[in-house]
């Protein structure tokens, strides 16, 4: 492969895996529409692992202060930011659905990518993202969030291994819908894609280590760039629900799906 392909597909990755419009459902039409193989499995791991820096790098803050507080509050020391002690258990309970769903569903992969599903899924993921028009900025902090509504937004990121709807999307409205703050919301949203990114590349991996991999000049580059765009994109996003925008992605997404519908019932992609 060559390094400015690896940038290409880098780029790609970088865009679509935080904005919220669907990086597998871009991944599947992309396939169908030109023809493109889909790349080897080190290369595309590679590129996963590129925008899990970006989010570590982001919420650096975040993860730090989690840590700090697990760590005195396994030493019986007084911990001062409980807040970062609630985030981390919504955190690991989001993360149990995520998981059980996202079990479930790999074993329907085959049948769930066709151009008319995915098309279907983005229509939904509009939908979605239009119904946030409005939500008021003044919901609450990750210190009055409930376990159980952690596990509701784990649910809906579950859901969201189907492609066309889109991972941060899904996760984001639901903070929303269940009455977060926009910024909370989002922080929430990212710092939940941790566990699921990481778990979903191990589980990808597992065949990959026997085989040996070849680190190249085009893995390199689009590692480089997934992190790169990725970091622009989440901090972009990030801006972006914080001014409560988050439903301006919504006229793309059912775009791109009626087109997808169109093109799989007429042209059979």
């Amino acid at each position: 492969m060559e390094p400015a392909y690896g940038v290409l597909l880098g780029a790609i990755q970088g865009l679509t895996e935080f904005l919220p419009v669907s990086s597998s459902g871009h991944l599947v039409l992309s396939q169908h529409l030109l023809g493109i193989k889909e790349p080897e499995l080190f290369f595309d791991v590679s590129l996963h692992v590129g925008t899990l820096l970006a989010v570590f790098v982001v919420f650096r803050k975040d993860i730090g202060m989690m840590f700090v507080s697990l760590w005195r509050a396994a030493r019986g020391g007084n911990v001062e930011d409980r807040d970062a002690l609630k985030l981390f258990a919504c955190i690991v309970a989001g993360s149990v659905p995520t998981a059980v769903i996202g079990l479930v569903i790999k074993h329907f992969e085959a049948w769930l990518s066709s151009s008319l599903f995915v098309g279907t899924m983005l229509l939904v993921t509009g939908v979605m993202l239009w119904l946030t028009r409005g939500r008021d900025a003044g919901g609450r902090g990750i210190g009055d969030f409930s376990i159980a509504e952690a596990l509701a937004v784990g649910c809906a990121q579950g859901i969201a291994v189907f492609p066309g709807i889109s991972r941060s999307g899904a996760t984001i409205a639901a903070g929303l819908f269940l009455g977060l703050d926009r910024l909370t919301a989002a922080r929430f949203s990212f710092l939940l894609s941790i566990p699921a990114i990481i778990g979903a590349e191990i589980l990808s991996a597992c065949d990959f280590f026997t085989g040996g991999a070849q680190l190249d000049s085009a893995t390199v580059a689009g590692t480089l760039t997934a992190f790169v765009v990725g970091y622009a994109a989440l901090k972009f996003l990030i801006g972006i629900v914080r001014r409560g925008g988050l439903y301006l992605f919504a006229p793309y997404c059912a775009a791109l799906g009626i087109i997808a519908i169109f093109a799989a019932l007429t042209l059979g992609f």
